[in-house]
């Protein structure tokens, strides 16, 4: 009797509930949905999960393509390239099963990524209030990416795709809207937004940690972790920190204890945002990148002229489509300003970022030395600073002949006394913000001790600089500090890249973890 009574509950279940339950259903990342901008122009990567060794079709706006689940049940299909349009509908059928996304639109994708200064939002940027009701764009679509650090690489996220309104935009990223809203007035065309960056981040969380051990060049900074991952307990933490919040919850003397931050699922752990942000998007057909991040690297800046590139090209390799384009954001000014010359991480950090330019095709940096804030890491002039991508992406990628890249050393001749420099991208010629003299020079002898200089612009693209106290010299230093006090731009406005003509041993040479 038990045995009929078990059968008959079988049969019920099969034939009464959702065909879902009893097969696998249609699955994909959340960063295909309701909504969503496709990249125009480019075959549409599309995938998903179903039934392993199951057939799925996939259509949008006439066109189909067909894949055969894999032994894990995963799919992958590319769609024809589409112009610039929509709304459309998105089917996905499998197995007597379909889901639909509708209201998408074909147009420009870029994803935004780095750390805090990319994560900034539009509501904590200037003018917050004015940009928030002016933000009426719906065919700018946002999406965000929640900040989960791991080691087991995931493949969606909660998250979804939304218009661009008053209400949405600010809690979104203050220099991906702004670079998206210039995209998008520019062009006349919809743009997807991909917001994944976490403050703090470290580039190593951005790299997948096969790469990083393969490479030979951070086994100092993996072993650091991997004996952070050995010892670190954080139920142990939160005892502690438990018991001296109880403690202090009793006498109420001093600072409220500070709840401590599981740094294993954190933002600084080599591969963790690799897998816990970036994978559940990798694939995703888009134009291309924008970064914002740095900071949490300065102290590493040496490292960071291998590490930066190398994540750039992991992204590239392992996103299967080229050398999409990736721009990012060099170093603002911050910290004090000093008064003489002097060792600086973060001119280490800016000058190993400048070198990626020449170490990769489709790369470009938007120098923002006069935009930064002494006392704050967080500059609020998000507005201007999205500008100076978008000049490389319209420029690189749109055809728009406009100014995009800013001065760059090019060559050092000594004549006597002085240095004479030649610069490359000096528009319509190299110009002065503020004050008619060139300021932040600096220049040395071979006793490698730097002096501040005189400089004087002598023809479009040339200076000569020089210093009493230096009869005979041998290397010049342009904005070499955290804060440099220097005011050399293209006639466009576009500030002079900061630069050094020698390659002296820095404060960051030798620090690996």
């Amino acid at each position: 009797m038990k045995r009929m009574l078990t059968a008959v509950l079988a049969v019920f279940l099969l034939t009464t509930l959702p065909l879902a339950s009893v097969q696998a259903e249609i699955r994909t990342s959340a960063i295909f949905g309701n909504s969503m901008v496709l990249q125009r122009d480019q075959p549409i990567h599309v995938w998903g999960w179903a039934n392993a060794g199951q057939a799925v079709a996939v259509d949008l706006a006439g066109h189909s393509a067909n894949a055969k689940c894999d032994d894990q049940g995963r799919f992958d299909v590319m769609l024809d390239a589409l112009p610039a349009g929509g709304p459309h509908n998105m089917t996905i059928k499998s197995g007597g099963e379909t889901v639909t996304y509708g209201d998408v639109l074909i147009g420009e994708v870029w994803v935004c990524s780095g750390q805090s200064n990319m994560g900034w939002s539009v509501g904590q940027s200037n003018d917050a209030d004015l940009e928030a009701l002016s933000a009426n764009y719906p065919k700018l679509r946002l999406i965000s990416v929640p900040q989960v650090g791991t080691q087991e690489p995931q493949d969606s996220f909660k998250g979804q795709w939304e218009a661009c309104t008053p209400q949405s935009v600010p809690n979104f990223s203050g220099v991906g809207y702004f670079f998206g809203r210039q995209i998008h007035q520019t062009l006349g065309v919809p743009v997807g937004l991909i917001d994944n960056a976490w403050g703090g981040s470290a580039a190593e969380a951005w790299v997948d940690r096969d790469r990083l051990a393969n490479a030979g060049s951070f086994d100092d900074l993996l072993a650091k972790w991997e004996q952070t991952e050995q010892t670190y307990d954080h139920e142990k933490a939160m005892a502690s920190y438990e018991a001296r919040l109880k403690k202090w919850q009793a006498d109420r003397k001093g600072n409220r204890p500070r709840a401590p931050r599981n740094v294993l699922a954190g933002q600084h752990r080599p591969a963790n945002l690799y897998n816990g942000v970036l994978n559940p998007i990798m694939g995703y057909t888009i134009r291309g990148t924008i970064w914002y991040q740095g900071e949490s690297n300065a102290g590493r800046a040496y490292q960071y002229r291998e590490l930066f590139p190398m994540m750039i090209s992991a992204w590239r390799e392992d996103w299967k489509q080229g050398d999409f384009p990736f721009y990012w954001v060099q170093l603002a000014d911050f910290k004090t300003e000093q008064q003489s010359p002097g060792p600086s991480d973060w001119a280490e950090l800016r000058e190993a970022q400048t070198m990626t330019l020449s170490k990769l095709p489709n790369t470009g940096e938007a120098v923002i030395l006069n935009l930064g804030e002494a006392s704050d890491i967080h500059p609020k002039n998000k507005q201007d600073v999205a500008k100076r991508l978008a000049r490389w992406a319209l420029a690189k990628d749109y055809g728009y002949e406009i100014p995009y890249r800013s001065p760059t050393f090019k060559s050092m001749t000594i004549k006597g006394n002085q240095a004479e420099l030649t610069f490359d991208f000096v528009g319509s010629g190299l110009d002065t913000f503020d004050v008619n003299t060139p300021i932040g020079f600096t220049i040395a002898g071979e006793d490698e001790v730097f002096v501040p200089a005189t400089a004087k612009i002598v023809g479009k693209d040339t200076l000569v600089v020089s210093a009493g106290d230096v009869e005979t010299p041998v290397a010049v230093r342009y904005a070499w500090a955290d804060n440099p006090v220097c005011n050399v731009q293209s006639r466009e406005g576009l500030p002079m890249t900061p630069f050094r003509t020698d390659q002296w041993k820095g404060i960051t040479a030798d620090v690996t973890k």
